[in-house]
C-alpha cells in the first residue's frame, strides 16, 4: 500500500465509515481516482484528487448547484478539500456506454436529452455561475489536436501551408462556437460519464469541468460520442427533435433546422480535434493507451463532413492524408 491509499484509508476511518471492502471504482482521463467503498452503511465512492493537480472545489459547488435544480449528481456527504478526498454516493456501476444498443438507445437517449434540457434552461437561474468558454480555451483545446496527436504522436512535419490551414480551421470553428447562445455546458456529457440509474435517469459523472459555452456542445458530445457512433440519418433525426424541445422549452436557438444542425456539426468539429488531442496526451503524457483506439472513429466525424461544409476542406485533406491505423501501431512500437 502507497503513502496516498494509506492516507486515504486513514480518513475513511476519522470520518466513522468503516469499510469492507474497497476497490476502482472507474478509469478516469485526469489525475483522480474513485474507488468504491463497500460498508455496512451501504455503498459509496471515494474520489481522490491529489491537491497539488486537483482542485475539489469545483466539483462541490457544481455539485450543489446541479443537484438544486434537479439533475441526478452524486451527493457529496464528506469532504476534504486539503487532502483532496470526497465521500459521494454511489450512482451505481451500469455506463451508458455498456447498455446502449439498437433497442435501448432511444429511451437512454430519450432521458439523457432531458437531462440535459434540465442543464441548459438551469442556466438562466444564474448565468455567472460558471467561467466562460472563451475563445482562448476553445484555441487551446483544438492546439491539443496539432501539439499531441499530429506531432508528437504522429511525428508529422507540418508544412507552413498546412500550419496556416489548421489554424484558418480552428479560427472558423471558434467562431462558430462563439455565434451560438451560451448556456451551462457539462462538457464531457456522453456515455461513460452518463449512469443507467432505476430513479431520476441518468446518474451524471465529471462535471467539475463544466462552463458557459455553446447551445450545441452536449448534445454533440451525446449524439456524436467518442466511444460510440450511430447513423447519421438518425443522429440528424435526434437533432431536429432536441431543437424542437428547445425551441419549446424557451431556449434561443433558431427555428431554421440547417442552421441548428451546422451550428452541431461544426461544433462537433472542435470537439472532436480536442478529444483526438487528448487522447494522444493521455498516452504520452500520462502512460494511458486505453483511449489511443477511440482516435480513428473520433477524427472519423470531421471526414464525414467533407461533402457538407466546404470551409471544412483544408482541415479535412489533412486529416484524410493520414493512415489513422498508424495510431495504434505507433503505441505498439513505443
Amino acid at each position: 500500500m502507497n503513502d496516498r491509499n494509506q492516507q486515504l484509508m486513514e480518513w475513511l476511518q476519522d470520518i466513522g465509515l468503516h469499510s469492507k471492502s474497497i476497490a476502482p471504482a472507474s478509469a478516469d482521463a485526469s489525475f483522480r481516482q474513485y474507488f468504491r467503498v463497500q460498508a455496512e452503511s451501504g455503498s459509496f465512492i471515494v474520489m481522490d484528487a491529489p491537491p497539488d493537480k486537483e482542485d475539489t472545489a469545483p466539483f462541490i459547488r457544481i455539485a450543489q448547484r446541479f443537484r438544486q435544480i434537479g439533475l441526478n449528481v452524486p451527493e457529496v456527504l464528506e469532504q476534504d478539500p486539503v487532502q483532496g478526498f470526497l465521500l459521494l454516493s454511489d450512482l451505481g456501476q451500469q455506463t451508458y456506454l455498456g447498455l446502449l444498443n439498437a433497442s435501448s438507445v432511444e429511451n437512454l437517449y430519450g432521458d439523457a436529452m432531458g437531462a440535459l434540457m434540465v442543464l441548459q434552461t438551469g442556466s438562466y437561474s444564474d448565468p455567472d455561475f460558471l467561467p466562460q468558454y472563451d475563445r482562448p480555451l476553445l484555441l487551446t483545446e483544438m492546439a491539443l489536436f496539432r501539439d499531441w496527436l499530429l506531432q508528437k504522436h504522429l511525428g508529422l512535419n507540418l508544412d507552413d501551408q498546412q500550419i496556416h490551414d489548421l489554424e484558418s480551421s480552428f479560427e472558423f470553428l471558434v467562431n462558430n462556437a462563439l455565434e451560438q447562445p451560451p448556456v451551462w455546458v457539462h462538457r464531457d456529457y456522453h456515455s461513460r460519464n452518463l449512469m443507467k440509474t432505476d430513479e431520476y435517469n441518468p446518474g451524471i459523472l465529471d462535471f467539475q469541468d463544466a462552463v458557459l459555452g455553446p447551445v450545441t456542445y452536449d448534445l454533440v458530445s451525446l449524439l456524436k460520442d467518442c466511444y460510440i457512433d450511430w447513423p447519421r440519418e438518425q443522429v440528424e433525426n435526434w437533432v431536429k427533435g432536441y431543437q424542437q424541445l428547445s425551441l419549446k422549452s424557451g431556449l434561443p436557438v433558431p427555428k431554421d433546422e440547417k442552421e441548428y444542425l451546422r451550428w452541431f456539426d461544426l461544433m462537433g468539429v472542435q470537439r472532436h480535434l480536442k478529444a483526438a488531442g487528448i487522447f494522444a496526451r493521455l498516452y504520452h503524457r500520462d502512460g494511458k493507451a486505453g483511449y489511443l483506439a477511440d482516435i480513428p472513429r473520433t477524427v472519423g466525424y470531421i471526414s464525414q463532413l467533407r461533402d457538407l461544409y466546404p470551409e471544412l476542406t483544408p482541415l479535412i485533406e489533412i486529416i484524410d492524408s493520414i493512415d489513422w491505423t498508424a495510431v495504434t501501431r505507433v503505441s505498439r512500437a513505443s
